[in-house]
């Protein structure tokens, strides 16, 4: 058991390093749950949204708007001094509403030279709203391709990550997405949207570094705490866990890939909002935003950025983006450290060994299960313990598959082994059965030496015809295997009361005095007294009752004139009535020592004769149908001096 729970914990364990499949559902279930108990439920602060939602666009226009209407919109953000401004809207076209590109389409299309009158330099959205990005310092946004390369942009690399770069493996991207030229030369800052939900569509892990053209970028999150916290310039460093962004005196952990696990509050109804069309109408209170860092965009279910999370299937990005933030400034961070599959080897060979080891020790089910349950809740606390208090995630799935994996198996290969136990000893306990049956009818032959084979040809006979009623549907809720078994294996014990029977009157050579047939009847008595006492020291059902059926009932009779109880009919044990025919034919076809043998035919006819009076007719027309394998159980265990059958 020790050396098959350490091979299985050793494949389990090993299972678990390959990650993907079942190893990333079993564990995302985990990280999910506890992600679930541990969010705080309360309000962010640091934080907030403005959000171009479907009032604001039910009230102001249509999505794009104008870009004189977002550097507004930026504007007014800006002058109740935030910490920063992450903008979490690409501007990839040229503005169409821009004057000087209508009056551009109008010269192009129709030939026709528009002139505006009073515009006050508004003759270029674009331009006004480069002006504001830069004014504001405003974060941009870009998104990086991984399918196809685009047009050689001019890398513009407004944050600088040094130090240990040689400990990630980033993606790299082989293409990028950027804002407009005349946009994208005034914006001092950018960071990318890409996000990469998990294979069944969650969103729990975001990229916070994407490498393109030797370059390395930050996430729009990543950009705009950078710059809240007035830094341009971030260290990748490592700790005992794996490696780490230095962003000032805040470590943001990551994994070797670039990525940080997303801890969410609850609800997207816990990270404040307020639609874009109030800030333009009515402006902001600097209570609301003064130090904090802000995003702008769009949670409009049109515009698509909604992602599933464990809290809400449609949770917008622009939330996602103030959930990093506040992970980063608050440290409440979901990590799994490097050495976290090293580990979970480790965990789950040691969780294998004690598993094991119980099956050694223990033998009673309810220890063991109580056991099993003990270190399969150790395993649990440990990893719930290490999430709650140090943010580690460490998956106790597959230490657990490992303890319920070995608890099925050991207790199935256990069942099979007390099994084949329990086997060999009923086999003992038949062969026990048989041998003590035919020692106690042995004693009844030494006493009465004429019946010789009798005992032999009766079991025979009983079982043949226990068979065929069985076989023709007759009796099936009583002959069993078991009890056709049983039913064999007592016949011997049929005459076992002639041992009470004095020899001068069961050796007399002629007929019987009514007071001798009185004493000779009493055989049957004797034979159940016997059985019963060997019964008595057996608890619970036991093989001598169908032999005390037979010797007590053998001798009863289907009218009611036999003996010792005068039964009649199916009163009489089906046990009793099957003995009675094969005794009956028995003696007829045998030498006693008051009369010579029967031939067979004689004694078939005579029992004919006696149906329904002494034999049960069922019973009787069964013997008479197995007449052929009768004959042959004769001849195969015949008395010497029987002579042959005829």
């Amino acid at each position: 058991m020790l050396g098959a729970g350490v091979l299985v914990s050793l494949l389990l364990g090993l299972a678990s390093l390959c990650g993907g499949g079942i190893a990333s559902r079993l564990d995302n279930l985990f990280l999910d749950a506890y992600t679930r108990l541990s969010a705080p439920g309360q309000a962010l602060q640091r934080a907030l949204v403005i959000d171009v939602d479907d009032v604001s666009l039910a009230a102001v226009g249509q999505w794009p708007w104008p870009r004189y209407r977002i550097a507004a919109l930026i504007d007014g953000v800006a002058a109740v001094q935030p910490a920063a401004i992450g903008l979490d809207i690409l501007f990839a076209e040229p503005d169409r509403t821009s004057l000087k590109n209508i009056q551009k389409a109008y010269k192009q299309d129709f030939g026709l030279d528009i002139s505006v009158v009073g515009a006050n330099g508004l003759h270029d959205n674009d331009g006004y709203l480069a002006e504001v990005l830069e004014k504001t310092g405003a974060v941009g946004a870009r998104f990086f391709y991984f399918d196809h390369v685009s047009k050689a942009a001019d890398p513009r690399p407004e944050f600088s990550f040094s130090g240990r770069t040689d400990l990630l493996k980033l993606h790299d991207a082989q293409g990028m997405l950027d804002n407009t030229p005349e946009l994208a030369s005034k914006m001092k800052f950018s960071g990318f949207l890409n996000t990469q939900a998990d294979s069944d569509g969650i969103l729990r892990r975001v990229p916070l570094l994407i490498q393109h053209a030797g370059v390395i970028y930050p996430h729009l999150s990543l950009a705009t705490f950078m710059r809240a916290q007035g830094v341009a310039a971030a260290r990748i460093e490592q700790d005992r866990h794996g490696p780490l962004i230095r962003v000032g005196e805040h470590a943001i952990p990551v994994d070797e890939k670039g990525f940080a696990l997303l801890r969410l509050r609850g609800t997207p109804a816990l990270y404040p909002s307020i639609p874009a069309v109030d800030v333009l109408n009515n402006g902001l209170a600097p209570e609301q935003v003064r130090g904090k860092m802000v995003f702008i965009g769009s949670s409009a279910a049109g515009l698509n950025d909604l992602h599933s999370t464990i809290f809400d299937a449609q949770f917008p990005g622009l939330r996602v983006q103030a959930a990093l933030v506040d992970n980063f400034a608050t440290g409440a961070f979901i990590r799994q450290p490097s050495w976290a599959g090293a580990a979970l080897v480790a965990i789950c060979l040691l969780v294998g060994l004690c598993v094991s080891g119980l099956f050694v020790v223990l033998r009673d089910p309810l220890r063991l299960c109580a056991g099993s349950v003990a270190i399969v809740s150790l395993v649990l606390g440990f990893s719930a313990l290490a999430f709650i208090s140090a943010g580690l995630f460490l998956s106790p799935a597959f230490p657990v598959l490992v303890a319920a994996t070995l608890f099925v198996l050991f207790t199935t290969a256990r069942f099979a082994m007390e099994r084949q136990r329990a086997n060999a000893w009923f086999r003992k306990l038949a062969n026990a059965q048989q041998v003590a049956m035919v020692s106690m009818a042995a004693v009844a032959e030494t006493r009465d030496p004429e019946t010789g084979a009798h005992i032999k040809r009766t079991q025979h006979y009983v079982r043949a015809i226990a068979e065929t009623l069985r076989d023709n549907g007759r009796h099936l809720d009583i002959l069993t295997p078991e009890y056709i078994g049983l039913l064999f294996a007592s016949a011997p014990l049929h005459d076992i009361g002639k041992v009470g029977v004095p020899d001068h009157i069961l050796l007399k050579p002629g007929k019987l005095t009514e007071a001798e047939f009185v004493e000779m009847k009493k055989h049957a008595e004797y034979g159940r007294a016997i059985i019963h006492s060997a019964a008595d020291r057996i608890e619970g059902e036991n093989f001598l009752r169908i032999a005390a059926e037979i010797a007590y009932g053998h001798h009863e009779k289907w009218d009611g004139t036999g003996y010792p109880q005068g039964l009649a009919g199916e009163a009489i044990p089906l046990s009793a009535r099957i003995m009675t025919v094969a005794d009956v034919y028995d003696a007829l076809i045998s030498r006693r020592c008051y009369k010579e043998p029967f031939p067979h035919a004689q004694a078939m006819d005579m029992m004919r004769q006696q149906r329904g009076r002494i034999f049960d007719p069922d019973v009787l027309d069964t013997f008479f149908s197995i007449e052929e394998r009768i004959v042959t159980i004769a001849a195969t265990y015949r008395d010497e001096a029987d002579g042959v059958l005829t």
